[in-house]
């Protein structure tokens, strides 16, 4: 938080263009980016016009998420509550105002932001026209995943310890289940109970996660082997959950994620005979050849 506060919009637009520039190059044509490391009006405002002047400047699609409330920053330690309504007061409302995010965020787990508290920044965030997304489950099962599924989310994320109540919420409303698994790997962490989501009829994606704090790498091509390897999912499903599933969980179904008559022409030529290749070489690039809207880039 504190060198994000500290850069400038050059210094974080210039570092954002190389990484996406690494996530094209391993086959990724749309990219979810959330604020969150700023954690004030103005920095979050920054972080948000850095991903539209992204979208606007390179050959990746973004998709923008207001994701304020993240953590709790240092000047309003022990004042959750407080902080939540400044971010609905003041930072939610500039941020529609601007046209700067589609959706909303907010970090539902103990020690961050309670149930009642994230329930009141989603309510927030829907009367400003803005979708809604949860990290929920992640470390403690608090009710973030049943949160999502009253509310409507288009999608949780990470949701390792989720419990029962929280999957038939889930299932019930629809909602995505967008698992991470590199940062399970990276924390050390047990793994999403993908299985039993897909079961249950619950619509599984799965992408990188890639943050400074809990997954430094953007590579979801490590994220597919993982699926594979953790997760026990079938190559057909993880073709599923890193395509169409996760295009639908940020409202772009309709444009990407098959390749169908009528949609955007993003093409990935793999190195590869099969999915099933895809899911069991790693550590290599097999993205061979990447194609967005109909250019080879």
């Amino acid at each position: 938080m504190r060198h994000t506060r500290q850069a400038t919009f050059e210094e974080l637009y210039n570092k954002s263009f190389d990484f996406l520039d690494e996530m094209m190059a391993l086959g990724v044509t749309t990219c979810e980016a959330k604020s969150g490391y700023g954690l004030d009006m103005e920095n979050e405002i920054k972080m948000l016009k850095v991903v539209k002047s992204l979208d606007e400047n390179h050959p990746m699609d973004m998709v923008s998420t207001f994701m304020g409330a993240h953590a709790i920053p240092d000047e309003y330690k022990d004042k959750a509550d407080d902080y939540i309504e400044m971010l609905c007061r003041e930072v939610i409302p500039e941020v529609k105002k601007q046209g700067l995010a589609e959706f909303a965020d907010v970090f539902c787990e103990d020690s961050v932001f309670d149930v009642p508290q994230s329930r009141k920044y989603m309510e927030c965030a829907k009367a400003h026209g803005l979708g809604l997304k949860i990290h929920a489950d992640e470390i403690e099962e608090i009710g973030g995943s049943e949160l999502a599924g009253e509310m409507g989310a288009i999608s949780a994320e990470h949701l390792i310890a989720i419990g029962e109540n929280g999957l038939a919420s889930m299932a019930k409303a629809g909602t995505t289940a967008m698992l991470l698994p590199a940062t399970s790997f990276y924390l050390g962490k047990t793994f999403a109970p993908a299985r039993k989501m897909i079961e249950l009829g619950i619509p599984v994606a799965i992408a990188s996660d890639f943050n400074p704090g809990s997954c430094p790498s953007l590579n979801l091509q490590f994220a597919i082997n993982l699926g594979y390897l953790r997760y026990k999912m079938t190559p057909e499903e993880i073709l599923t959950a890193v395509t169409i599933n996760p295009a639908c969980a940020i409202g772009r179904g309709d444009k990407v994620g098959t390749l169908e008559v009528g949609k955007q022409a993003d093409i990935v030529i793999w190195d590869a005979p099969n999915m099933e290749m895809l899911c069991y070489r790693f550590g290599s690039n097999l993205a061979m050849q990447v194609i967005k809207e109909g250019i080879l880039v």
